[in-house]
């Protein structure tokens, strides 16, 4: 399949179960129809035990919980 913007060919990768057409040249990432939604589901349920980690992770002596890679450094990286 070829990139809508620069006519590239796009290559196909899957992370955490979404398919992502991404092209090389431009950068641009395209989604596939129900493939948003699949990435805002998934964010939400990130966002909950993300949530739910600072508390149990909180370490008293730096009074901030540890850093660690946010949704979209998983999803995109």
């Amino acid at each position: 399949m070829l990139c809508p913007r620069c006519n590239g060919p796009l290559t196909l990768s899957q992370r955490q179960g979404v398919e992502i057409d991404a092209c090389p040249q431009c950068r641009g990432v395209w989604l596939d129809r129900g493939e948003l939604d699949k990435i805002i589901n998934r964010y939400d349920a990130f966002d909950q035990e993300d949530e739910r980690r600072d508390y149990q992770d909180y370490d008293r002596k730096d009074h901030r919980p540890p850093k660690r890679k946010s949704f979209w450094q998983e999803m995109f990286d």
